[in-house]
């Protein structure tokens, strides 16, 4: 069930915007050689604290059979690893490709966002990867106004993606948000114009591409969370929690 939201549920997701952005400027201040995964993930919780807010990913249930509920702020995946690495004492090198995911819930809502970044100079196959990742998600955004399709979004994602080179997962996707983490519709980065719900006013969405620099294929690690590019080449993520209006579409995470 997609739940409309009014204007006031808005303003309220707002108030979570808002301290996602503060935890998204303090974290890129941190991204440098020798720092530990496990450090940035504290400092996504100090500036949540902070604000009166919480992580929202906190407490998730694994979604496979015998793993744990989640117990950090956020998630933090390297290189390879595409989305939900865990938070560790790994220390970040020269040159690392470094994906970070958040939730932050205030006021009953959730506000959910995703940077990838680069450590150091980086190799021009890296600055290419994030910044195709980052403009597809621009790419989608521009067609999700009222009227639409979720396929059109989807499909301007790809679109962008793979006439650059690159490929994107088909196993996980975006979704909708608000007082739940993850609500209905989901938001695939592949798909065809003209299919899936009608967009209207008041749908929020997080729209997420999730990039592979060669093959499209990942798997789950041994953790029962990290997803992994089976080739073990790079890959790069973008996100932001959006909001349908009348007009063009609002990024409330930006």
């Amino acid at each position: 069930m997609i739940h409309i939201k009014s204007d006031r549920e808005i303003e309220q997701m707002k108030e979570s915007a808002e301290v996602m952005k503060k935890v998204l400027v303090a974290i890129e201040k941190e991204i440098k050689v020798g720092v530990t995964t496990s450090y940035l993930d504290y400092i996504a919780e100090k500036v949540m604290k902070e604000n009166l807010a919480k992580p929202s990913f906190r407490g998730v249930s694994c979604p496979f059979p015998g793993g744990k509920a989640y117990t950090h702020a956020t998630c933090i995946s390297v290189n390879d690893e595409i989305i939900h690495g865990i938070p560790s004492s790994r220390v970040l090198k020269d040159g690392d490709v470094v994906s970070i995911d958040l939730g932050v819930y205030k006021n009953g809502f959730h506000a959910d966002a995703g940077r990838t970044f680069i450590v150091g100079e980086g190799s021009s196959i890296a600055k290419k990867l994030v910044a195709v990742t980052e403009q597809a998600f621009f790419e989608g955004v521009s067609k999700a106004v009222v009227g639409n399709r979720i396929g059109d979004i989807s499909n301007a994602i790809q679109s962008h993606v793979e006439k650059n080179g690159f490929s994107l997962i088909r196993e996980y996707q975006g979704h909708g948000i608000g007082r739940e983490l993850h609500e209905d519709p989901g938001v695939p980065n592949i798909g065809k114009k003209g299919r899936g719900e009608r967009l209207q006013k008041g749908m929020a969405l997080a729209i997420e591409p999730m990039v592979t620099e060669k093959s499209p294929e990942v798997y789950v690690d041994k953790d029962k969370w990290t997803v992994k590019s089976r080739d073990g080449k790079l890959t790069a993520y973008y996100e932001n929690t959006i909001v349908i209006t009348d007009g063009e579409p609002e990024i409330l995470t930006l």
